[in-house]
């Protein structure tokens, strides 16, 4: 009786047979964090990214910080990384839910036969999710709201288009 809806991207992608998607909602993450996480990788092939964030993980990179700045510390890693302001952390927890999906779409690229070397990140994006509320308590009977800013996320693999030779033209 109960039928399974199809959820709805942001961005199809341009070739459906050569790309696979993976989606997390409500994941119980912070959203600023896992944005600058997913700009730091888009782009990027699916190994490197793998890599990368295994890397942020040990600590050997960063994340750079672009659009959240307030009150993020400065390291020498974030201008390995590109960024103009040197800002940067190491967000564990939201490199391991990335990490996990990355995985997971890589499964999926699997299972649909495609090449999974020749894999790049062609879109990734990170919404808001519904805040959580808990209540912390204040001095003089006093309650203040204590909310999580979780996040969804999603993200497309897209094999790489093979560079098409042209014709060459036959000298008269």
């Amino acid at each position: 009786k109960y039928l399974a809806k199809m959820v709805k991207y942001a961005r199809e992608p341009d070739n459906a047979t050569k790309s696979c998607k993976a989606r997390g909602s409500d994941l119980r993450v912070h959203f600023k964090n896992t944005r600058e996480t997913a700009f730091a990788l888009r782009k990027m092939e699916l190994g490197k990214a793998k890599r990368y964030l295994e890397d942020v993980l040990a600590r050997k990179r960063c994340i750079p910080f672009h659009r959240f700045t307030g009150c993020i510390g400065r390291t020498a890693q974030a201008k390995n990384e590109g960024s103009t302001t040197r800002q940067g952390r190491w967000p564990v927890k939201s490199c391991e839910f990335l990490l996990n999906l990355l995985k997971n779409a890589e499964s999926n690229a699997e299972v649909k036969g495609l090449d999974v070397d020749s894999l790049f990140i062609s879109h990734i994006q990170v919404n808001k999710a519904m805040q959580q509320r808990r209540r912390t308590y204040r001095a003089h009977g006093r309650i203040n709201p204590y909310t999580s800013s979780p996040c969804h996320v999603e993200l497309t693999l897209s094999e790489k288009e093979a560079p098409v030779k042209g014709e060459q033209e036959e000298n008269k």
